[in-house]
C-alpha cells in the first residue's frame, strides 16, 4: 500500500518525527530557518498532508498549489499563521496541539515575571562584566513579586496555570476576557475586571490571549498609559497583542518599570530593533514550550493529528469541525 506523501516544515523531536517517517512518504526540511514560501509552495505540490510550524504561513495561495492537500497538522497551540477559513473552504482539516504546552508556557511566563522584576538578567551581565566591586543598600533595585496584584489576560489554560502559581506568592489576581470565568474566579480567587481597569490596578500584567483581528495591539499607547510608572508587562502569548513601538516608547521612557518578552511583531527579532538596546527588558528567542518534555509531547501529538486525518479518521485536536460537513 502506498504511503501518504507529506511535507515536514522543520525537524522536530524524534518521536514525532519517527511516527511521521513510519507512516507516510515524508520529506523533512532540515535547515534551521523556515523553507522560503517558493520552497514550501514547490514542495507541498504533490502533498496530502504537510506538518507545519507557527513560522509557515499557510493561506489560500499556498493551499492552491497543492490540490491534494488534505490535512495541515500545525505544531503549536496557536494557528494564527494559518487561514482557517480558506482551508475549510478547500476541505482541508487543520489541526494544532493544545493543553500539552500549557504548565510549560506558565512556568516560562512565571519566569519572566521573576526575571523582569527582580532584574536578574541586569544583574547577571553585570556580575560577569566585573562591575561588582560590593554589597550596595541600592544595587539593582527590582520590584516585589509576593503579595502584589497580578493582572490577566487571557484566562484559559494558560492564563488559569500562571494564575495558580501567583496564588503561591500570595497575589491578588485580576483577570480580563471576552467573557467572565466564574468557576476561575472560585477556584482562583480571581476578580474580573475590564481591560482599562486592570491595566490601572495590576503591579504586573501577563498576556495569554490568542492573537485575532480584535486582539491585534490590544496593549498599544492609550493602554501603555494607564499602567502604573512601577508596573511590568509580559507577553508570551503573540508579539502583535502588542504594539511594540509604543511598548518601545514607555520602556525608554521609564513609563513602566519593565517587560518580559518572548514573543514579537516579527520573528526573529531584527538586530537592530531598538528594544535590545533597553535594559529594562529581558528578551527570549520564543521558547515557551520549550522543554524536552513538551517539545517531544507536541511532537507526537502533531504526528498522530496528521496520520489520523489522513486515515479519514477525525483528529482530535480539529480545529475547524465544520470541515467534515462538507
Amino acid at each position: 500500500m502506498a504511503k501518504w506523501k507529506v511535507f515536514v516544515t522543520r525537524i522536530i523531536p524524534e518521536a514525532g518525527l519517527r511516527l511521521v517517517l513510519e507512516n507516510c512518504d515524508a520529506e523533512v526540511w532540515q535547515e534551521e530557518t523556515p523553507p522560503p514560501r517558493e520552497i514550501l509552495i514547490e514542495k507541498i505540490r504533490d502533498c496530502e498532508g504537510v506538518l507545519t510550524l507557527l513560522s509557515d504561513r499557510i493561506d489560500g495561495e499556498v493551499m492552491d498549489s497543492a490540490p491534494k492537500l488534505r490535512v495541515i497538522s500545525n505544531y503549536a497551540v496557536g494557528y494564527d499563521n494559518i487561514d482557517v477559513a480558506e482551508a475549510t473552504k478547500r476541505g482541508i482539516m487543520v489541526t494544532n496541539t493544545p493543553g500539552v504546552l500549557t504548565e510549560t508556557t506558565a512556568d516560562l511566563a512565571f519566569a519572566l515575571i521573576l526575571a523582569t522584576a527582580r532584574r536578574i538578567v541586569e544583574a547577571d551581565k553585570y556580575t560577569r562584566k566585573g562591575l561588582w566591586k560590593t554589597w550596595g543598600p541600592m544595587l539593582f533595585l527590582g520590584r516585589d513579586v509576593h503579595g502584589a496584584t497580578l493582572g490577566i489576560i487571557g484566562l484559559g489554560r494558560i492564563g488559569q496555570a500562571v494564575a495558580r502559581r501567583a496564588k503561591g506568592f500570595n497575589m491578588r489576581i485580576l483577570y480580563y476576557g471576552l467573557r467572565r470565568n466564574e468557576e476561575a474566579e472560585r477556584e482562583l480567587g480571581a476578580e474580573f475586571r475590564n481591560l482599562h481597569s486592570l491595566l490601572r490596578e495590576a503591579d504586573i500584567v501577563t498576556i495569554h490571549t490568542p492573537l485575532t483581528e480584535e486582539t491585534y495591539h490590544m496593549i498599544g499607547e492609550k493602554e501603555l498609559s494607564l499602567m502604573k510608572p512601577t508596573a511590568i508587562l509580559v507577553n508570551t502569548a503573540r508579539g502583535a497583542v502588542v504594539d511594540q513601538k509604543a511598548l518601545y516608547k514607555a520602556l525608554k521612557e521609564k513609563r513602566i518599570f519593565g517587560a518580559g518578552l518572548d514573543v514579537y511583531e516579527k520573528e526573529p527579532i531584527d538586530k537592530d530593533d531598538p528594544l535590545i538596546e533597553l535594559d529594562n527588558v529581558v528578551l527570549l528567542p520564543h521558547i515557551g514550550s520549550a522543554s524536552v518534555e513538551t517539545r517531544t509531547r507536541m511532537a507526537i501529538m502533531a504526528a498522530e493529528n496528521l496520520i489520523a486525518g489522513l486515515r479519514g479518521e477525525i483528529p482530535q485536536n480539529l480545529v475547524n469541525p465544520e470541515v467534515l460537513e462538507r
